[in-house]
């Protein structure tokens, strides 16, 4: 009931469950689709539910939770084994007979699901039973909800509003209407997180297979697009054929890079810009997140560079350089298709440190090319803006460093707000923005002089406005009434980034102070354990989780820059790979293949937040190759 699975395609579209095949978030479903790539997402096929019948008697495959405790039907009971790779597959035993292989495949460039059923031994009739909710993916549905059901040619169609239509069929039988209600599924994450918990599903009937051999198949086809006549097995080829590609890029590298490098595949999908440019985007997480800009630029180079993907990461550069606004990226794409949103300092100071990587990842004619052409104009112009100022008062102070927002707004990756009051206020001067935006002044002052006179300038600010000589670290945030002394992570950035405005005794001092203070085994604390703020536990309603999001709780994308920092301070390959060793035992046990979002600050560190994070994937796969490189240099 803990581990989950999940699939996704290009579209932003997803397939996710429990091993046992029990749902128990909202979010878990066969098929989420995205009706307005990559998002506008509904819960189209909530879950298949089969009966099957052999001269032994009945057998039920499903398996759901309602209130008080009770499951039914207790499919687990059957289950022999459960397989993750490309696809999803549960083998069950049916008596003592017969096996029955479930595999769930979602379409690569489709709103398409596919369910093969294979059957070895004899069966009387295996009967299938959709369940279509039609719902957004964020809300349940209850018996006063009534998707539109019609039978045309064997097949079911599902609308439902203004939805495009769901079409569901099998090729070894026709749908038979027998219109069913079942009431009060309960999920019980959803209840862990304060959250509404119980949901009324329809089915408006099923389909039933007579198996005619001891060993034959059956696939149901669930499509949004119309595309009900696909095959199982050709677009198992296509997936197969991508996987191979992603292997190919990190061929001879560890086993948990390798394992990343497939997981990390999930969060990519394409997205139009306004001059129709086939542009791509990651998403930040599942189950619930869209593309957002920081979180992009944060996870490409893990992603993309170090798996050699360098015409996807051109892609994705050029999707959001296509919207800059006044030298801002955008924060993120609404999630319902409408105008992006600008409301981040940081979103693109961390698309200069990933041109940055770029450029020293790919030395291709192509990627020669897209830096002159492309990236450095657009970090000229972000750089260039944010100088002269542009929204949310965002500036360079007559010192030459960064300063932006105030008491109102919520610009940094720390952004909660609960009604009118900032947790975590973090305007004037943060830690990090001027540490990327000493990084984006030293970029272009390879190429310009003035950029580098800056660059120098911010530098010797920096340390007098943050280093904190006594503390041996460095201020969170410096307001116009002084620094904030708040021991937090944002600083292992300003060591570790590749250039950097600190000696390196100080960063060596900060890496130290880091790991006494912020690191736990799954990423790094957003507040010091002996701050009187401190949230240890993120649990509770949504108000309670909010005051902890950062103020204690661990993040895992920043355990790549503590690695990289390490590794200026002169760490062993040894000490740093059993860093690495905490996440490869967190990904057989939570969501198979991914790392969370966040983890309690407090032992035992819970998993918390989405289940699969892109920077969390792409952070640890990023320092997962720094050491294997720091290996290779040493030996």
């Amino acid at each position: 009931m803990s581990r989950e699975w999940l699939l996704a395609n290009r579209l932003g579209s997803y397939s996710s469950s429990t091993t046992a095949g029990c749902n128990t978030r909202r979010y878990h479903a066969l098929l989420t689709a995205a009706t307005n790539p990559p998002v506008g997402r509904i819960v189209a096929l909530s879950m298949l539910m089969e009966q099957v019948y052999t001269s032994q008697g009945k057998f039920e495959l499903a398996c759901n939770e309602f209130p008080n405790g009770v499951f039914a039907p207790q499919g687990w009971r059957d289950l022999r084994t459960f397989t993750k790779g490309i696809i999803a597959e549960y083998d069950y035993r049916i008596g003592d007979r017969q096996t029955l292989k479930k595999r769930v495949l979602l379409c690569r460039d489709s709103n398409t699901l596919i369910v093969r059923y294979e059957l070895s031994g004899e069966a009387e009739k295996i009967i299938i039973r959709p369940f279509t909710p039609m719902r957004d993916f964020h809300h349940l549905a209850n018996a006063g909800y009534h998707p539109d059901f019609e039978v045309s040619n064997g097949r079911l169609a599902v609308t439902a509003g203004e939805q495009p239509k769901l079409v569901i069929s099998c090729d070894r039988a026709e749908f038979l209407p027998d219109m069913q209600w079942w009431f009060n599924f309960y999920y019980r994450t959803d209840a862990a997180r304060g959250q509404d918990f119980m949901e009324d599903l329809p089915s408006a009937g099923y389909f039933t297979w007579r198996p005619s051999k001891k060993k034959e198949s059956c696939e149901i086809v669930a499509s949004l697009d119309g595309n009900v006549a696909v095959k199982f097995l050709d677009e198992y080829n296509k997936l197969l054929e991508e996987s191979e590609e992603i292997d190919a890029g990190v061929s001879g590298c560890p086993d948990m890079m390798r394992c990343l490098a497939q997981s990390g595949n999930v969060f990519l999908v394409d997205r139009k810009t306004p001059d129709d440019f086939d542009g791509a985007s990651i998403l930040a997480g599942f189950p619930w997140f869209a593309d957002w800009g920081r979180d992009t630029f944060i996870a490409l180079p893990g992603l993309l560079l170090s798996t050699g993907r360098f015409e996807l990461a051109r892609r994705v550069f050029k999707t959001y350089a296509d919207n800059i606004s006044q030298g801002m990226i955008p924060n993120r794409f609404d999630d319902y298709g409408l105008a992006p949103h600008y409301n981040s300092i940081d979103a693109s100071l961390w698309f200069t440190l990933a041109a940055l990587r770029y450029i020293r990842a790919d030395d291709s004619h192509e990627g020669r090319c897209f830096e002159r052409e492309v990236l450095l104009p657009a970090c000229k112009t972000i750089v260039d803006q944010y100088r002269a100022g542009t929204m949310f008062g965002i500036h360079e102070d007559t010192d030459g460093l960064l300063v932006g927002g105030d008491e109102n707004t919520q610009l940094t990756w720390m952004d909660v707000r609960i009604d009118n009051e900032s947790v975590t206020p973090r305007y004037g001067k943060a830690v990090e923005l001027n540490a990327l935006w000493y990084q984006a002044n030293a970029l272009l002052g390879d190429i310009d002089a003035k950029y580098a006179v800056a660059a120098r300038k911010t530098a010797g600010a920096f340390i007098n406005n943050f280093w904190l000589e006594n503390a041996g670290y460095l201020a969170d945030c410096v307001y116009p009434y002084g620094p904030d002394k708040s021991l937090r992570p944002n600083q292992i950035l300003a060591a570790a980034l590749p250039y950097s405005p600190l000696k390196p005794a100080q960063i060596k001092s900060i890496v130290k102070v880091v790991r006494e203070k912020l690191l736990t085994p799954l990423g790094l604390r957003t507040l010091s354990p002996d701050d009187w703020r401190y949230k240890g536990r993120y649990e509770g309603p949504q108000y309670i989780r909010d005051r902890a999001y950062h103020q204690g709780t661990a993040w895992a994308w920043l355990m790549g820059f503590y690695i990289e920092a390490s590794i200026k301070t002169g760490a062993s390959r040894a000490q740093l790979a059993r860093l690495m060793k905490p996440f490869e035992k967190h990904m057989a046990e939570g969501c198979l293949g991914q790392i969370n979002e966040i983890f309690d600050g407090d032992a035992p560190h819970t998993p918390r937040g989405c289940f699969a994070q892109a920077w969390s994937v792409a952070e640890v796969l990023r320092a997962t190759e720094m050491i294997a490189r720091l290996s290779l240099k040493k030996g």
